[in-house]
């Protein structure tokens, strides 16, 4: 009976990859139409005017203009 794992046999490294989610745009900055604000699971933060959100709750802005 082997009183050692066998070598070469890895468990770990199955780390999903980082989704960058979170704030993008914050209070006053400048922001052009197309521009990501928040990317989010679900909806914590909800689309005001000129807002508009995406298939996977990304909310982007509809018009130029201030977050």
């Amino acid at each position: 009976m082997a009183h050692k794992k066998a070598g070469g046999s890895s468990r770990n490294g199955r780390d999903s990859e980082s989704k960058r989610l979170g704030v993008k745009v914050f209070g006053g900055q400048r922001v052009t139409a197309g521009s990501i604000i928040v990317r989010q699971r679900g909806t914590p933060v909800h689309n005001g005017v000129n807002v508009g959100v995406g298939k996977d709750h990304t909310l982007f802005a509809l018009a130029d203009g201030t977050a």
